[in-house]
């Protein structure tokens, strides 16, 4: 199907959409349904969440490479038309699981097949010019991320009024969905010269992640990579339980405040970074974005009313301009034939901050919420991630000015992995 950047990006941009309104719709629910199952305190609850988070990821960073190859092999769409049907399944799973053992089946099949996010990151590069095309078109993925989840959490906090298992299977209906509409419209993104055979040798999870070490840049930038997705779990995987805790939240409240997030995330991601990066560049947009994650989690940390927290979001979501920026540069240092192999890389670093982020950020903030704890501190986790996005301006800091005295070893890698691939005709 023949059609242009523009047309492609929006059929990306609804398919993300309704992605991950599905995911947000189940957020606001999701501690409750804990609790129920398990009959034990949400501040306990929490660390069983995380292990939920953390079985998704495991299965999420054991296939996300074979998915990636397998995007490069035969194209994104059937891919990612897979990823979402295996969403659906899901869902549907944890709308009717009577005990918690079973939410974990619905997390393995999600893991598997959760590659939407690794096939549509490739999809965006294939069809992106230049650097600061991807770094605008990264961003409309953040864009429906952050839409995504005004829509879904709004919606699935009302939904929760029905019933906790309500959003479960709303969440079913709108990726089922989804998979419908891509199958009829989804355009092919890969030209067949720029497709690669499929090697096992390169589905390996670990052979991926040395695909990023391969040269200094690569290795360096994908560890700060990994920090900030990292410090990020201090938000992602405790909100709901933190919240609740601390400030007595219900699911309406949960829901209203993710929907907040959505519509920061979603203006500075489809908005701002549109206009900021091309005028300072993606390095500054890097720092910039990092030094205000730290603050943000900073003021998290100690936020003493309801209040605050919303507040608080606002300098933590602005950070989010140095997401798309990080992602541009690193994708800007492999050819088209790789894109997928390298996004499948770093969905891996993205799972494996999900296998060890949530056991490690609601871990602590269920110790020291407990009695064993030495003093009672429930934002310390806020705290842990403000130090992994300090350590990611450190090292990001220190491999792009590197990277600016000797031009040439990006320059170089390019060219020698241009060299490498072998096209499929």
């Amino acid at each position: 199907m023949a059609t242009s950047s523009k047309s492609a990006l929006s059929f990306i941009f609804i398919t993300l959409l309704i992605d991950v309104m599905g995911w947000g719709l189940i957020i606001p629910v999701m501690a409750d349904l804990i609790v129920h199952l398990k009959k034990i305190p949400v501040n306990e609850a929490s660390t069983y969440g995380a292990v939920l988070l953390s079985v998704f990821a495991v299965t999420q960073f054991i296939f996300a490479p074979v998915i990636g190859n397998l995007s490069d092999r035969y194209g994104r769409r059937p891919v990612l038309l897979f990823s979402l049907l295996g969403f659906g399944i899901d869902y549907i799973i944890l709308a009717i699981a009577p005990t918690y053992g079973w939410l974990f089946v619905g997390r393995v099949i999600a893991g598997i097949t959760g590659a939407s996010f690794t096939t549509a990151t490739a999809y965006i590069a294939d069809i992106s010019t230049d650097e600061t095309s991807r770094a605008k078109n990264f961003g409309l993925i953040g864009a429906a991320f952050g839409l995504g989840f005004v829509l879904g959490p709004a919606l699935g906090g009302l939904l929760a009024t029905w019933g906790m298992r309500a959003p479960f299977y709303a969440a079913a209906i709108l990726c089922l969905l989804n998979c419908l509409y891509g199958y009829f419209f989804l355009p092919e993104s890969l030209k067949k010269e720029n497709r690669r055979p499929f090697e096992w040798k390169r589905a390996n999870p670990f052979g991926s992640l040395k695909f990023l070490t391969s040269h200094p840049e690569i290795g360096g930038l994908a560890l700060s990579f990994f920090l900030i997705y990292l410090g990020g779990q201090s938000v992602q995987g405790n909100w709901n339980f933190f919240t609740q805790y601390r400030f007595g939240w219900s699911e309406g409240m949960i829901g209203a405040s993710l929907a907040v997030v959505g519509v920061l995330v979603g203006a500075v991601q489809g908005g701002l970074t549109r206009v900021v990066n091309p005028k300072i560049g993606n390095e500054k947009s890097i720092y910039l974005g990092l030094s205000l994650y730290t603050l943000g989690l900073v003021l998290f940390a100690f936020a003493s009313t309801s209040w605050m927290m919303f507040a608080f979001l606002i300098p933590y979501c602005l950070g989010g301009i140095c997401g798309p920026s990080l992602q541009a540069v690193i994708s800007g240092h492999v050819p088209p034939s790789q894109q997928g192999e390298l996004q499948g890389a770093l969905t891996s670093l993205m799972s494996l901050t999900t296998i060890f982020g949530p056991l490690l950020m609601n871990g602590t903030f269920n110790y020291f919420t407990s009695s064993k704890a030495p003093f009672h501190f429930p934002g310390i986790h806020f705290l842990i991630g403000a130090f992994c996005m300090l350590l990611s301006v450190i090292i990001t800091w220190r491999i792009l000015s590197r990277e600016k005295k000797h031009p040439e070893l990006a320059k170089a890698f390019t060219g020698s992995q241009e060299a490498a691939k072998t096209p499929i005709h």
